[in-house]
């Protein structure tokens, strides 16, 4: 296995107007660093040039209008598309030369609930950690213990078909934790849930955080990403616009543009992405 590189992550904004601007360094090691992907379909670029990384223990939040390259990006950082230029490593690993052993050290959450309905909780956690390689008992072992995390132990042996929309998206995320990853990719997990649940995902993302887990997040409602998000980039077309903490990105359109200062990060993305529907 390769060894791991460290180096520190640098806070960037890019906008639109002023290119690249660096800004000091948090002292974060680098587990995660995006290289210039691009994807294309056709004569459709999709991705077009985006680079960024993730420092261990970061939340990054991933934001964009529907069709901004956000679900190519993650699926090209994830293996399940294979980028048209550029790479993506983890721990310092490229997923282009390492795929299965990148694979192993990172967890998705996808936006669809991805579970079989007429199993119960412990048997779709079981059978999702068969497939990372675990054996029978890390299976029920890491299964129970999460059922514990996610606040579903008691609900352990009812068919998940049984359950709430938001009962099904903590067993999602119990999933995406099954093999322990150094680096999650979560899209979207809160969509269709209540407030009860919704905080509950926040509370079990924030402790996943502070066990020094990497993760990636992308969200529609911005109230979840000013309150997780450590650095935020904000895509638009297939290109990162915007890359910074909350605070940086309200100080800079500040300043490089004559409009009043945006009082939080909705506003601020609409300024960014304007007003047209995006379908």
């Amino acid at each position: 296995m390769q060894k791991t590189t460290k180096t520190s992550v640098s806070n960037t904004i890019n906008t639109t107007s002023t290119g690249p601007i660096h800004l000091p360094s948090d002292g974060r090691d680098v587990v995660v660093e995006v290289q210039h992907l691009v994807k294309t379909f056709g004569k459709h670029e999709a991705v077009k040039d985006v680079s960024f990384t993730i420092g261990k223990g970061e939340i990054f939040g991933l934001l964009g209008p529907n069709g901004a390259g956000k679900s190519t990006t993650i699926n090209m950082m994830c293996g399940y598309l294979k980028p048209t230029a550029g790479d993506v490593s983890v721990n310092g690993l490229s997923l282009s030369r390492h795929v299965r052993e990148v694979k192993r050290i990172i967890g998705v959450v996808p936006q669809e609930i991805a579970l079989y309905k007429d199993l119960n909780s412990l048997e779709n956690l079981e059978f999702f950690g068969k497939i990372y390689g675990l054996s029978k008992q890390e299976c029920k072992q890491r299964a129970e213990k999460l059922l514990n995390f996610v606040g579903l132990y008691e609900r352990r042996k009812d068919a998940v078909k049984t359950f709430s929309g938001g009962m099904q998206r903590r067993i999602n995320m119990a999933i995406g934790l099954m093999n322990e990853p150094d680096f999650l990719m979560m899209d979207e997990p809160t969509v269709g849930v209540d407030p009860q649940s919704r905080e509950h995902i926040f509370t079990t993302i924030e402790h996943i955080r502070d066990q020094g887990t990497t993760l990636l997040y992308t969200t529609h409602y911005m109230e979840e990403a000013e309150r997780l998000c450590n650095r935020i980039a904000i895509m638009d077309e297939g290109k990162i616009i915007a890359l910074g903490t909350l605070e940086q990105l309200l100080a800079l359109r500040d300043r490089q543009q004559e409009v009043q200062r945006p009082h939080g990060l909705q506003e601020l993305f609409i300024q960014l992405t304007g007003k047209t529907l995006r379908d």
